[in-house]
């Protein structure tokens, strides 16, 4: 399973709030029990919405400063981004079912217009 793209401060922008689509940001820290078990469900979805969805990594260790920006208090959240707005958020040990879930009504959301 690959690594997920690390997502700093430097490259976010470009990353997540300048993308068009969905994107599924994880914030976790390598200290974090629980963020280990969500990141290895995000790296599963990765891999299956490959091409569909980007899908990267913020480690809150390094950049607390994102962390702030976005509310995020606790970790493991994912935060699930539309066209670079926040679309949804999930915190905690969640299931790859719920993080799916998401996805799909994000996806579907976006109408028939084709994307890339």
């Amino acid at each position: 399973m690959g690594q997920l793209p690390q997502l700093t401060e430097a490259n976010f922008n470009e990353q997540v709030t300048s993308a068009r689509g969905v994107v599924v940001v994880d914030f976790s820290a390598q200290w974090c029990g629980p963020c280990r078990t969500v990141a290895q469900v995000i790296a599963e979805v990765a891999e299956e919405y490959n091409g569909k969805v980007k899908v990267g990594n913020v480690d809150v260790s390094k950049d607390s400063r994102l962390a702030a920006r976005f509310g995020v208090a606790m970790i493991p959240t994912v935060l699930f981004f539309k066209d670079g707005k926040v679309a949804g958020q999930l915190v905690g040990t969640v299931s790859k079912q719920r993080i799916v879930d998401r996805i799909e009504q994000l996806l579907s959301a976006q109408g028939s217009g084709g994307g890339h």
